[in-house]
């Protein structure tokens, strides 16, 4: 019972995060709430890491006393069907993480995943206790199962640091919006490209060097023409786009392209 109450409350922590990262840009958070997700995600990390120490810690002293394991046929049916009830949940939170590369929803997903993985863990003991006589298998596999948990948690702490730290996007996305950019006839060269995620919104500006010789007006109209093309390619993506000409010298940190 503890343990559903600890899952609905994590679920509803999460789901607040979800709904203020999604709350728009205001005055005072001029680029919007994303990384209200992050700070979700370290959350919920912090809680699942401390359910996977816990189970260490239970898996521990089970293996330095091992107790036999009791068999409980309603509660091994009330597992299996809990089991299957979360694997979907975990099934449609996987899809919805694809489509928005949501930290906060991904946290919950792997929450899910480590529940899943100590029901499942917990029959597969009962079976190779009962019928081996293996009483030290719900140790080995709780710190197996500990041990997923640890790895997933990492890897979410790591995808919200980033966020917060706002490192930038992969290089595959970097140079796709290179090209798009120069897959412009009237764009001579892109510099200066910077790129950053908060929650589910993408951020990018760069510079477009263009003939200096064009009117302001047209080289708005270049400029307007590859933003809709990038929005196109990185939907409801923020693009900030300066117009240089080509050839002008300015500063540059040496990691700018």
């Amino acid at each position: 019972l503890m343990d559903s109450v600890l899952d609905v409350g994590a679920s509803l922590v999460n789901m607040y995060a979800v709904a203020r990262a999604l709350v728009p840009a205001d005055r005072e958070h001029r680029f919007g709430h994303g990384k209200a997700e992050a700070l979700a995600g370290l959350a919920q990390s912090a809680f699942i890491s401390g359910s996977a120490l816990f189970l260490v810690a239970e898996a521990g002293q089970r293996l330095m006393e091992p107790q036999p394991i009791i068999r409980d046929g309603i509660g091994i049916s009330v597992m299996v069907l809990s089991i299957f009830l979360t694997m979907g949940l975990v099934i449609f939170q996987r899809q919805v993480v694809k489509r928005t590369h949501s930290t906060a929803i991904s946290a919950d997903s792997m929450h899910y995943r480590g529940d899943i993985l100590a029901n499942l863990g917990v029959i597969v003991a009962l079976v190779l206790a009962g019928n081996f006589g293996w009483i030290r298998a719900d140790a080995i596999i709780a710190l197996l199962v500990a041990a997923y948990i640890l790895f997933g948690a990492w890897g979410i702490v790591k995808n919200a640091l980033d966020q917060l730290m706002d490192r930038e996007l992969p290089e595959a996305q970097r140079e796709r919006i290179r090209d798009i950019a120069m897959a412009h006839e009237d764009v001579d060269d892109v510099h200066d490209l910077r790129t950053r995620s908060s929650g589910i919104q993408t951020f990018i500006q760069f510079h477009l060097e263009l003939d200096g010789e064009l009117s302001l007006s047209k080289a708005h109209e270049i400029a307007d023409d590859v933003e809709a093309e990038i929005q196109s390619a990185f939907p409801g993506a923020e693009v900030i786009i300066h117009q240089d000409p080509a050839g002008l010298e300015e500063w540059q940190p040496n990691f700018a392209n």
